[in-house]
């Protein structure tokens, strides 16, 4: 690693025309449009947030240039992409193979992968009323894994500015055991994933490493042999774990807003928590904010229903969001977990109210906030 500190951002592509995404909502629809309809749903709620470069198509290797180069010059080392592929192949691609690859100073920034093989929900945007519609299943098949990871060797992990971890190629699951489901076993699981590092290897690419996000480390229904989170990523061979966002570790304990402030400060107690409950390396997540209100139906009633209806953070101001980087400053300091870096939720989660990029409020300021802190 180049810097003491590495400074991760997770990335969320759905903001550029995909194929899927015009056969569910429309020609040309992406989620600037959830962005755009946000509403006020109760008073003093600060919607909608309007980016101040405009709604822009992230596919178009110029636009993204200005977000690499907004990144790179405040202090971010790495994106590191929400990427899908279900059994029938890619989604929501075009935003890394389009406009990343594509930008001519992608070099400024490195890049990975976090397989977020969650089902895909039809709550673009979500009716109160549930069960909602899956349009696209997480589990896949062992062919549609080997297509994927073929994929990804020959398309992403050739290139120089990859991010490597120790040297090796940082690679990330959302939801391990969606994995486990749709390749059958945690058997059939641990052989795909070592045929996978067999092909890395033999590509002349290296090592892989495979990070697990801690949200999806659960034990199987029914399942006899493995007891405990720490045995079944043992037994899949996961070299480290990760945390994506606050929320999934933290209850909202007020409806309709608990103060970012609390939150932050019980969040860090998780750092050395996950730290020392898992025996492996652990990357630790700032998040800057959550309100996920522009994925409901604006005309519906705003009710503490779960998921997207549900509470949001208030007070998550620059400030505060610079403290919460100074408490990871301190506590990566410690080394206790292992993991000279952190991620950030995120570069432009718009419709969850977690976005590092400029918007009309507070411009660049949790951008100058990161620079500030980490450099």
């Amino acid at each position: 690693m180049s810097k003491p500190v590495e400074v991760a951002v997770y990335y969320f592509p759905n903001y550029h025309v995909d194929k899927r995404n015009e056969a569910w909502h429309g020609k040309g629809w992406t989620e600037w449009e959830l962005t755009k309809r946000a509403e006020p749903r109760f008073a003093g709620h600060d919607q909608p947030k309007v980016p101040l470069w405009g709604y822009e198509d992230e596919a178009d290797p110029a636009v993204m240039a200005r977000k690499i180069d907004a990144a790179a010059d405040h202090g971010v080392d790495t994106f590191i992409f929400d990427w899908y592929w279900y059994e029938d192949g890619p989604y929501l691609d075009r935003a890394l193979e389009e406009g990343f690859l594509g930008a001519d100073n992608n070099s400024r920034l490195k890049f990975a992968l976090m397989w977020a093989n969650h089902d895909w929900m039809d709550i673009h945007p979500a009716q109160r009323s549930t069960p909602y519609n899956i349009l696209a299943q997480g589990t896949v098949s062992r062919e549609a894994f080997m297509q994927a990871t073929d994929h990804m060797i020959r398309t992403y992990f050739t290139r120089p500015n990859y991010w490597r971890v120790d040297g090796k190629l940082y690679f990330s699951v959302y939801e391990l055991m969606s994995l486990v489901k749709g390749l059958g076993s945690i058997e059939a699981t641990r052989e795909a994933l070592d045929d996978f590092r067999t092909r890395v290897r033999a590509a002349g690419l290296g090592e892989l490493h495979v990070n697990a996000v801690v949200w999806g480390v659960q034990i199987l229904p029914g399942e006899q042999k493995i007891t405990n989170g720490n045995e079944l990523l043992a037994a899949l061979g996961v070299d480290s774990i990760s945390s994506y966002v606050w929320i999934h570790h933290q209850e909202l304990p007020t409806f309709p807003e608990t103060p970012y402030a609390q939150i932050s400060v019980k969040s860090a107690e998780d750092w050395s928590k996950f730290s020392s409950m898992y025996g492996l390396p652990y990357l630790p997540n700032v998040t800057m904010g959550w309100d996920s209100s522009p994925r409901t139906v604006q005309s519906d009633a705003y009710d503490n229903l779960g998921y997207p209806y549900m509470g949001m953070l208030s007070g998550n101001t620059p400030a505060q969001f610079e403290l919460a980087l100074v408490r990871m400053k301190q506590f990566l300091a410690s080394g206790e977990n292992n993991f000279p870096a952190f991620t950030v939720n995120a570069w432009n989660e718009w419709t969850e109210g977690s976005y590092l990029e400029p918007d009309t409020k507070n411009g660049m300021a949790y951008l100058e906030a990161i620079k500030r802190v980490f450099g």
